[in-house]
């Protein structure tokens, strides 16, 4: 069904309170459908279709809704629908949900879970936000080497639905320090009386809880893993990281990482509103400037640089006003380059496949690169130069390509390196400042070069 027909169905369980509509309904729908119909509806009439869902099934669809509508829902339900709802979430979606509430909220909420969830959910949420701890989580399966086959199979079949998978089961000795893996496919395969220890994966990959989020994506990418264990300092099992949660941060990144590009990113804040714009459609008018107008002020400053070149080079545009013609033309190439350079080289930075050492290596390689862009460009644009002002104008903006185009490549592919050296985010390299800093200086190389050909007295 579309999703009005979706709508009118929601509406009429609600009306009717029928659980075997309900129960259609979800057989037949994804979650995310769901999820997009709620967005249209009002948060009372979801609350009311949520709550007379089987609580297994609305604290999965719980997880699909956006943060602020599930905090909005929450001021609907009583205690006991919060305790059972926060039973039944996934730890670290759970965490998440507690570090964007109010600490009124979280003051409300805390007292009515049992120790071991307050003490989950407190352990979670102390992990500083852009670390893999994080975004872990703790409803996992661990299994001692000294098992058989046998009962680790009835063990698994006995939890399988209140954790988060078990593809691959981690062991753990006495310690409950990680020393192996199991998959299902293993435990399948293997005799029932055969022991864990000799068939498991001895010494996993694993990740470090105080390890960056985006180190999770390349290790997982790089193994190509359904799920990594994450340890503590001394190797004790704290969590795991499934795919979907790497898919999550991925896609964060990647839209962190093109929103500093573009200079429109702002400071992420594990209780406010700020941070990665995912919809600009339900953005506020103020977020949307705010993450605008930093940058903007900034270039509005450097560009003054660009202006004081024009200004000096007065008589030089005077006596070759066809020169003007040009200069949108050149300097919008060379920031195009950058742009196109820094792109490639923040992406390359970020997924590993570079890193500070390379950067001799790489400044060499966009040189033949840019030097080969800038003849092209040359060429192409030497034509518009003989029509517009003969010879010598062509000869000027041809060499005038060339230089600011390699200037531009250049400038693109080394800002992430030094932002990098400097324990900056190489993304804030945007295309907005490199495209500043090329529009300055390309205006010198232009009209330094025409004063120079052109035989005009500076």
């Amino acid at each position: 069904m579309n999703k009005k027909e979706l709508i009118s169905s929601i509406h009429n369980v609600i009306e009717n309170r029928s659980k075997k509509e309900i129960v259609k309904i979800l057989h037949n729908t994804y979650p995310v459908d769901l999820k997009e119909a709620f967005e249209e509806m009002k948060p009372q009439e979801v609350f009311n279709f949520i709550s007379l869902m089987p609580l297994k099934n609305s604290s999965e669809l719980f997880g699909y809704l956006d943060e602020q509508m599930q905090l909005t829902i929450l001021d609907f339900m009583d205690r006991t629908m919060i305790k059972e709802l926060f039973e039944k979430m996934p730890s670290d979606e759970r965490a998440d949900l507690f570090n964007i509430m109010s600490e009124t909220l979280q003051d409300r909420i805390l007292p009515i879970l049992t120790k071991a969830e307050q003490e989950d959910i407190i352990k979670l949420s102390s992990y500083e936000e852009n670390v893999i701890g994080s975004i872990m989580t703790s409803n996992y399966a661990t299994l001692k080497a000294n098992m058989n086959a046998l009962e680790s199979i009835s063990y698994l079949r006995k939890i399988a639905g209140d954790i988060e998978s078990i593809y691959e089961t981690f062991v753990i000795n006495e310690n409950r320090e990680l020393v192996g893996s199991v998959s299902l496919k293993s435990l399948i395969m293997a005799e029932p009386d055969s022991l864990i220890e000799d068939f498991m994966r001895k010494n996993p990959i694993s990740l470090k809880a105080s390890d960056p989020v985006e180190f999770c994506v390349k290790v997982i990418q790089d193994y190509d893993l359904l799920i990594a264990p994450v340890v503590d300092e001394n190797n004790i099992l704290v969590g795991i990281i499934t795919y979907d949660d790497v898919i999550d941060v991925a896609i964060e990144e990647a839209e962190e990482d093109f929103q500093k590009m573009s200079g429109t990113s702002v400071e992420v804040s594990k209780h406010g509103n700020t941070g990665v714009l995912t919809s600009i459609k339900d953005a506020a008018i103020s977020t949307l400037y705010k993450k605008r107008i930093y940058w903007l002020v900034i270039l509005v400053f450097g560009n003054i640089f660009s202006s004081a070149g024009i200004a000096y080079f007065e008589d030089t545009i005077s006596a070759y006003i066809a020169l003007v013609f040009f200069l949108p033309l050149l300097i919008g190439s060379g920031g195009n380059a950058g742009s196109q350079s820094a792109t490639l080289t923040v992406r390359a930075l970020a997924t590993g496949d570079i890193n500070l050492k390379d950067w001799a290596g790489m400044l060499g390689k966009e040189l033949m690169i840019a030097t080969l862009l800038g003849l092209t460009m040359a060429f192409a644009v030497s034509f518009v130069g003989i029509f517009r002002g003969g010879y010598e104008i062509a000869l000027v903006v041809s060499l005038s390509m060339i230089f600011i185009v390699m200037f531009g490549s250049i400038v693109g592919m080394s800002l992430p390196f030094l932002l990098s050296k400097f324990k900056l985010d190489p993304a804030s390299a945007s295309s907005p400042l490199i495209t500043s800093i090329t529009d300055a200086v390309g205006v010198l190389i232009f009209f330094s070069i025409a004063t120079s050909i052109l035989d005009i007295p500076a």
